[in-house]
């Protein structure tokens, strides 16, 4: 961590001139600038009376915190394919499954399923982007086609099945995260 850069920061966040900083403090502006330029290191107690008159502590200034990543790109996303039950998961967002919900695409061949889940806790979400998919939910069976979008507490038995001649696309949706 540079301590110095930060400390910059914050003063010119503040609105603040060295001079400034310094008469709060009750130091001098050289030794606001030395440090500013990584030249010198506060004492603890000078930098305690620095960030609070910052705004802040030391243990707010010290922590780092990461940048919520926003935008992913297809080439953060990971897939799982099973040949045998023909249908690939793409996962889209990295890690996932350590958040509020997760999020796949869902691709099902012509006579595949996903599925035969067993009853948990929590949602599912789809969007069907291509093809027609039959959902099976305990002993009931719904269609959703391009275009339709279905949702349901996956308290029961659940399928997902492509019973068409084409190439299914979904956009899946689980709260909290189990694909």
């Amino acid at each position: 961590m540079n301590i110095g850069e930060k400390i910059k920061r914050l003063r010119l966040e503040n609105s603040l001139t060295q001079e400034e900083l310094a008469n709060r403090c009750e130091l001098s502006k050289g030794f606001i600038s030395q440090l500013e330029r990584d030249m010198t290191s506060p004492s603890i107690a000078s930098l305690v009376d620095l960030l609070e008159s910052l705004g802040t502590n030391l243990k707010d200034f010290f922590s780092e915190t990461e940048e919520e990543k926003i935008v992913f790109k297809s080439s953060d996303a990971s897939e799982s394919i099973d040949e045998e039950a023909g249908h690939e998961v793409h996962w889209l967002i990295p890690n996932a499954q350590k958040n509020m919900m997760e999020q796949i695409m869902l691709i099902i061949k012509p006579g595949g399923r996903y599925g035969e889940d067993t009853p948990h806790q929590g949602e599912e979400f789809g969007y069907v982007i291509s093809g027609c998919v039959t959902i099976t939910l305990g002993h009931k069976l719904y269609k959703a086609k391009k275009g339709d979008s279905f949702c349901y507490k996956a308290n029961c038995h659940h399928t997902i099945e492509n019973l068409g001649k084409t190439e299914v696309k979904i956009l899946m949706v689980a709260t909290p995260p189990n694909f």
